[in-house]
């Protein structure tokens, strides 16, 4: 039997997860539905999967056991597309314990 690694955006579950990702952010781009910074050489094109490739690069820092966590952003485009899903950067929410 061969097994057959699949990265995780190639899978099921990854499918499913992009899909109302991508409508929020062309819904929040509005009728041109273009975005620079998803593709090498910054041209404007439709946001697609490329979309979880640049949010997988996010880091969640947690400093302490009462201080909240920090994203990490390494890109603007990351930036950029946490806007357009109408995410805080800057105020993650912590979990109620």
């Amino acid at each position: 039997m061969e097994c057959v690694v699949v990265p995780w955006w190639k899978s099921d579950w990854a499918l499913c997860l992009s899909l109302p990702i991508e409508r929020q952010v062309r819904r929040t781009l509005g009728s041109d539905q273009k975005m620079p910074g998803l593709y090498p050489g910054n041209q404007q094109v439709r946001p697609t999967g490329r979309i979880l490739y640049h949010l997988s690069g996010l880091r969640l820092r947690v400093v302490g056991a009462t201080d909240p966590p920090i994203i990490v952003i390494s890109r603007s485009v990351q930036l950029q597309l946490l806007d357009l899903l109408g995410l805080e950067p800057t105020h993650p929410r912590w979990p109620e314990t």
